[in-house]
């Protein structure tokens, strides 16, 4: 029978199987990759199929509806995901307005669906993403549930395309990006999107940024 959602069957329990988990909520581990591997771009999900640079990493900064087939059924993409040198955990949507528990199991998402290509040799990179400051301090929760998963000293991207186009989402961006920096302590970061000075330059003595465009520059440049 066809899975219609992802809590048809308990979220999916396979899915995790094998995996190590974390923290408070057992959030499912993305674990440290031996080497650090940095793509030549980054491509949506929604348009791989135009990319003939296998170098590229897949992403997921779109509207989740347009990848929600990969959350349920995982499965159909493992040796499609395989031509690509990396692939970013989906950026499942932890909207500041959407209550925590809903921003918590986005955070599981993201880590189960990472942990479950890692598993398959992909060569995952873990996309953070927090909403409220309860997801990225200790304020409310007993932990940073935002960074839950994650192993210090690594890799991992973020995405600012779409989400700084204000003074408070740019307050709320830079108050998670410099939690995230102090309790992850990554090698390198990717950014999918922008990096306005306001926001990143106080932080760049603290790792290494790697900038991409986003699919709509990428496109208006004729680049594919």
């Amino acid at each position: 029978m066809k899975r219609k959602a992802i809590m048809d069957d308990g979220c999916d329990p396979e899915l995790v199987a094998g995996a190590r988990f974390d923290g408070l909520f057992d959030i499912p581990v993305i674990e440290k990759p031996e080497q650090i591997v940095i793509p030549s771009s980054i491509v949506p999900f929604s348009e791989r199929n135009k990319f003939t640079d296998y170098n590229t990493a897949i992403g997921f900064y779109e509207m989740d509806i347009r990848f929600s087939e990969v959350l349920i059924s995982p499965e159909k993409f493992v040796d499609d995901f395989r031509r690509f040198k990396a692939f970013i955990s989906p950026d499942c949507s932890l909207y500041r307005d959407a209550p925590l528990s809903v921003q918590i199991i986005n955070v599981y998402r993201n880590r189960a669906i990472g942990s479950y290509y890692q598993r398959r040799g992909l060569y995952v990179i873990p996309q953070i993403r927090w909403g409220t400051e309860a997801t990225y301090t200790t304020n409310v929760l007993p932990e940073a549930v935002a960074f839950s998963g994650i192993e210090k000293n690594s890799i991992v991207a973020v995405g600012t395309y779409g989400c700084i186009r204000h003074k408070d989402d740019k307050d709320q961006f830079k108050a998670g990006l410099e939690a995230m920096l102090k309790c992850l302590e990554p090698h390198v970061v990717l950014v999918y999107g922008p990096m306005p000075a306001s926001v990143f330059n106080e932080y760049l003595h603290c790792t290494r940024f790697v900038q991409f465009d986003d699919w709509t520059r990428i496109r208006h440049r004729g680049d594919v």
